[in-house]
């Protein structure tokens, strides 16, 4: 093995061990296995068209020249983004930190406590600075947080407002443009009308449903809402706010003037700038609403033993579950950049919030005297961090630009030639009496340097925060480094991530987020831009876009791509929108339905309506592939107003249909399009693509196919690449005068993240990627013939093998021992594992995804634990073991219990928390028993603040 080859370290397993792993496959060679796994028709006949793979050395070199093109300006743009400042506590051990962004979403509760942690404090933070009871632990971005406002307040129409179709939402034209866009891709479909006016003006009349207003404003300035709030509850209108977060240290907040919904953006909190993402969006509001609310929510429960624990309520996989009927397709959120907001209330403090934001305003109040005292002309009277400035006539935008570029600063520059500045937290002293010269040269006159910025506000009294905020002892206890550092590894102890065992999820694709492509992430030029920025400070980033974009189009085979969808269910909805722009265009406008197999990835249908369409499901076989002739007769029957199949593949059954390019043929000759799920593209890159095999666009998750971090429920991003007719539709940006179909506040989405997915791809290579493809198809295969005469698998492909994940049979399980697929779940982990995908996308049986990362030694360790969970079921299939009392139905066994002096069970304790050597030699405690679910969602405890005994 060649250890300069990055290849080779990422892909767990070497050419020594395949003999082995084909024998007990029953193939001869690797190449022999993918024959039978995918169709040839659909196999690509050359090599993918890629730059010869790098080594990490050399890619570490290339991405910092990179990197070094972006120019580092000061920014003062502001419209949603501020340079902040991330405690190096926080960057160094929780963003740099393996433990917290290769951790899976918390919906296995109990070795999840520590991030659940994090996230309730996340959501305690929220509530506190807002007012409201409810908040849920983050949504993608601040557009599209406003978009679920729209939504949801559509949902919660009277019925006397349905009845009389009232659908029309008001949104205050002082909203950020980019809200302002997406709320208008989301709308349009969902047969909202949106209204445009100033608030101060707007009449309710009966079709108003609902209002969107921003606090502070577009122009900076601070309005009281509170009259316009009543008028609109007594006309049985809702109120949705974009709040500033950070100003609501200072502001009276939403909540206690009767907001309906609070939502924005937590990237002041501590989080990089990133080029416009990622950063976690926040959104609360009130209890009664807690059902209609997207996203996820931490609450509080207990364990079996009593326990006080953390858990995700309610929608925990709502998406899959409701599929068409779920209230949003939101199924991910920005859980590593919710995480680091927190602890950054948590190292600040109430106090330290304050200070920050009383300094941040002081600033701005001082800007905003001297430069009004130079004949700039106040726009705003009422401003947190934001002034809005018209010019004197000896000054013009353009002779302020420049001046302001030569001493390599960003202002805002407003269409109607006024300028805008923000304040943020990393603006100095020195900054200060930069910003004032520059004015001051523009103006022609003569400033000083000030030594000191005293404290000072123009905020009026009516208008100024009095009730407490961050009151919870945890915001009070970690102000030291030692402390703060020790809490962060404290709530670590308590999470299973790929650092501690492999995570076998299935289509969730836990595979290895290699450090060599996390690195440059901690780079200033690649943080520390604002997304608005002129293009030209900002060419490391297009670089990495327009090289990442040629290597994503080599790998599916098409010929455009947008990155602005923030998760790979905004990536299904913009593919949705992209098909729909498209069909308008054709003068097909009226095909509203979207036809999708049962085997197809869960959010697709949630999705779907989320985009305006309706949706029929058709039926699969026996054998899990899509029934052709049922699906034939359904496109056929509504062939007028089917716009477009969506089918995962290989489909979330797990197999590569050998019917896949005539499925695609069927929906074309009906005037539709083919849109694939690129869930499992992890399972094509390098032997097929989604052109090949005949679909006309598709989503790619990079969080799963191309290593970017799960972060413990998020980032992720999902481009979407499409054929050369859908090109004109792609999702434009106001920032580039064409809104059409926005779906993101930001231009390029979460833009940094880029890097990792360019990292991957380049020291991979074109051999490399195709090997990781093949491996980890080898790797699923290998598990199901281990795991054959024990659990056996459900459905294989048309030669009998399963494709890159495969679904373990449990529910003869369940008939003959009463143990569920849960309690393997959960008794996997006293074995040290993460549960694999439960009882999806079949009821009673459990989803495994090895990834190519993993060594045979772990495989292996992996198969005899399930082995071993296999004959304790035996035990009590047989009589040896009691089927009330044993290791299953008990599982997990927390520290706790095992070392009580009272012990209860008829097994032993080295039984129950030692099973194999393996265990003993590597254990992972676990501090939580098993969790009361019904008890969580009967009773929703969503913050610190909540007690069973209340």
């Amino acid at each position: 093995m060649k250890t300069d080859i990055f290849a080779n370290r990422h892909i767990g397993i070497s050419d020594s061990d395949l003999p082995k792993m084909l024998e007990k496959i029953g193939v001869g060679t690797l190449d022999e296995l993918i024959d039978k796994t995918i169709p040839k028709q659909i196999r690509l006949k050359k090599p993918l068209d890629l730059p010869p793979a790098m080594t990490e050395r050399e890619f570490s070199e290339h991405i910092t020249q990179m990197a070094s093109h972006n120019k580092v300006y000061k920014s003062y743009i502001g419209t949603g983004w501020y340079d902040t400042i991330t405690p190096a506590v926080i960057q160094r051990n929780v963003f740099e930190n393996p433990v917290w962004y290769t951790s899976y979403t918390p919906y296995q509760t109990e070795i999840s406590q520590g991030r659940l942690e994090a996230l309730i404090n996340f959501q305690t933070v929220i509530s506190d600075l807002t007012a409201m009871p409810l908040a849920n632990c983050s949504l993608l971005d601040e557009a599209t947080a406003a978009a679920e406002a729209a939504t949801m307040m559509f949902a919660l129409r009277s019925r006397a407002q349905q009845k009389a179709g009232a659908n029309t939402l008001f949104v205050d034209r002082e909203i950020f443009p980019q809200v302002q866009a997406v709320i208008r891709t989301r709308a349009i479909p969902q047969g909202i009308e949106i209204k445009t006016g100033d608030y101060k003006k707007l009449e309710f009349t009966p079709d108003i449903f609902g209002c969107i207003v921003q606090y502070p404003n577009n122009s900076g300035n601070i309005e009281n809402y509170s009259n316009f709030t009543a008028r609109a509850h007594e006309s049985g209108c809702k109120v949705a706010v974009d709040a500033d977060i950070l100003s609501l240290a200072m502001l009276v907040p939403p909540g206690e003037w009767g907001a309906d919904i609070v939502f924005g953006s937590t990237q002041r909190l501590g989080i990089p700038l990133f080029y416009g993402g990622p950063s976690a969006a926040y959104f609360a509001t009130r209890d009664e609403y807690k059902r209609n609310m997207p996203g996820r929510i931490i609450g509080l429960s207990k364990d079996k033993y009593g326990h006080v624990c953390y858990r995700m309520a309610l929608q925990t996989r709502e998406q899959h579950i409701k599929r068409e009927r779920a209230t949003s397709n939101i199924c991910t959120a920005q859980a590593l950049l919710a995480t680091m907001a927190g602890f950054y209330a948590i190292w600040h403090g109430a106090k330290g919030i304050k200070e920050i934001a009383q300094r941040i305003h002081s600033i701005t109040n001082w800007l905003n005297l001297r430069l009004t005292g130079l004949g700039y002309i106040e726009r705003n009277e009422t401003f947190f961090d934001t002034l809005r400035l018209g010019l004197p006539e000896n000054v013009s935008q353009e002779k302020l630009r420049t001046i302001a570029l030569s001493k390599e600063v960003n202002l805002r520059y407003f269409d109607n030639g006024d300028v805008g500045i923000s304040i943020d937290e990393a603006t100095t002293l020195a900054d200060a009496n930069q910003l004032f010269m520059i004015f001051g040269i523009a103006a022609e006159e003569t400033v000083h340097e000030v030594k000191d910025i005293t404290d000072s506000s123009s905020i009026s009294p009516d208008m100024c925060r009095r009730s407490p905020f961050l009151t919870h002892e945890v915001f009070s206890l970690y102000h030291t480094e030692t402390e703060m550092m020790r809490y962060i590894k404290r709530l670590e102890r308590k999470d299973i991530s790929l650092t501690h065992s492999m995570i076998s999820l299935g289509s969730c694709t836990m595979k290895l987020n290699a450090a060599a492509e996390m690195l440059p992430l901690s780079n200033s030029a690649w943080m520390n831009i604002h997304p608005l920025v002129p293009e030209e400070q900002a060419q490391g980033y297009h670089e990495l876009i327009e090289n990442l974009s040629k290597q994503l189009l080599a790998i599916t085979g098409f010929d455009g791509i947008t990155f602005q969808p923030n998760s790979g269910a905004a990536g299904e909805y913009t593919g949705l929108r992209i098909i729909r722009s498209y069909l308008e265009s054709i003068g097909q406008g009226h095909r509203n339905l979207i036809l999708i197999p049962a085997s197809a990835h869960g959010t697709n249908p949630a999705s779907a309506v989320q985009a305006g369409y309706e949706t029929l499901t058709c039926a699969c076989d026996e054998h899990g592939n899509v029934d052709v002739n049922d699906l034939r007769e359904k496109a056929e029957a509504n062939k007028n107003r089917l716009a477009a199949l969506m089918i995962t593949y290989p489909s979330t059954h797990g197999i590569f249909e050998s019917d896949i390019m005539e499925i695609c043929q069927i929906i074309h000759a009906c005037g539709a399009q083919v849109y694939m799920d690129g869930a499992n593209m992890n399972a094509q890159v390098g032997l097929t693509n989604p052109s090949t095999i005949g679909a006309d666009l598709c989503h790619l998750n990079l969080h799963k196919t191309f290593a970017s971090p799960h972060g413990g429920g998020g980032p992720g991003v999902g481009p979407v690449c499409v054929s050369e007719h859908l090109i004109p539709f792609l999702p434009g940006h106001n920032l580039f005068g064409n809104d059409t179909n926005e779906v993101s506040s930001a231009p390029y989405g979460s833009a940094g993240i880029l890097p990792i997915t360019y990292g991957y791809i380049s020291m991979m290579g074109a051999k490399g990627l195709e090997q990781a493809t093949k491996t980890a198809i080898l790797n699923a295969n290998y598990l199901a013939a281990c795991l054959s005469d024990t659990y056996g698998t459900v459905y294989r492909g048309t030669n009998g093998y399963v494709g890159h994940e495969m679904i373990l049979e449990c529910r003869n399980i369940h008939e003959e021992s009463g143990i569920t697929e849960n309690d393997i779940a959960k008794r996997l982990m006293d074995y040290g594992y993460h549960a694999p995908t439960l009882s999806f996308p079949v009821h009673g049986t459990l989803m495994i995804e090895p990834t190519e990362s993993e060594s045979l030694s772990e495989l292996d360790n992996f198969i005899d634990c399930m082995l071993s969970i296999w004959n304790e079921i035996e035990e009590i299939k047989n009589g040896e073991a009691s089927k009330e009392d044993n290791v299953l139905v008990n599982a997990p066994h927390p520290e706790y219990e095992a070392v009580s002096d009272r012990w209860q069970h008829f097994y032993t304790r080295e039984k129950a928390v030692y099973p194999t050597t393996s265990v003993r030699e590597n254990k992972f405690w676990i501090n939580v028993a098993r969790v009361d679910n019904t008890l969580g969602d009967r009773k929703l405890l969503p913050t610190r603040y909540g007690s069973f005994t209340d």
